[in-house]
């Protein structure tokens, strides 16, 4: 019975160790999932605050030897305090003078104070007609640094490459250009006949046009009942 005893105590003394071993790694599990909770909770708010800055090379659809970048903000949070530097790496002074064409918009020196999710901004144009062999082998590289929400800092490099303009062609007119265009046409000539400077061209039928269309064909229906009885009298007097 002493030896029952003994064996009874040192089997609890062992699930008691066992027990607690599994609570204790419970617990070092349900710590380190609560970490990665905490983790990715502030990282998903980290990105509905965080301002992604893009800047792309485009031309515009009606004129395709016009090309401008685009700066846009494709984050989910607003940009603060932008600041732009453009140097080129390649094209001299051909470079040097897409420079002055896009930063004929001083945003491009100046900054801007706030850029929104979504929002965007355009450069200066340059015509690629004008020095084309040496706007098409330029490389610029664009400096931007600006703030989140949040206060964290951001700055980046990009590169503007403009030989991936070459070979950029259109086929037809842009669709919301030739809108544009028929709405203009339009406008014109309802403001044409509203001013009295052109007169539209319309038949009008009235009441007089009507009566004298009346007459007439109750006239030709009056001398086609004539003709045949005039038939029938005819046929009666050579029988």
């Amino acid at each position: 019975m002493i030896e029952f005893m003994n064996s009874l105590n040192s089997s609890s003394g062992a699930w008691t160790v066992i027990f607690s071993g599994v609570v204790t790694g419970a617990t070092v599990v349900y710590a380190i999932l609560t970490w990665r909770l905490v983790k990715e909770t502030r990282l998903l708010r980290e990105v509905q605050t965080e301002p992604a800055i893009e800047i792309f090379l485009k031309p515009l659809e009606i004129a395709l030897h016009f090309v401008r970048l685009h700066i846009k903000n494709v984050g989910l949070g607003p940009a603060f305090e932008i600041k732009f530097s453009i140097t080129a790496t390649e094209g001299g002074d051909s470079a040097k003078g897409l420079i002055r064409d896009f930063t004929k918009t001083k945003f491009l020196t100046h900054g801007l104070k706030y850029l929104g999710s979504g929002q965007e901004r355009i450069s200066g144009y340059t015509q690629m007609t004008e020095d084309y062999e040496g706007k098409i082998a330029s490389n610029l590289v664009i400096e931007i640094s600006y703030k989140s929400a949040l206060g964290k800092k951001y700055h980046e490099s990009l590169t503007v490459d403009m030989s991936e303009h070459e070979g950029t062609y259109q086929l037809g007119t842009p669709h919301l250009y030739s809108i544009a265009e028929s709405l203009k046409k339009i406008e014109k000539t309802t403001r044409d006949i509203a001013t009295g400077f052109r007169r539209p061209k319309v038949d009008i039928y009235t009441a007089e046009n009507r009566a004298t269309e009346r007459e007439e064909m109750e006239k030709h229906r009056q001398e086609f009942a004539d003709k045949i009885e005039s038939e029938k009298t005819k046929g009666a007097g050579d029988t």
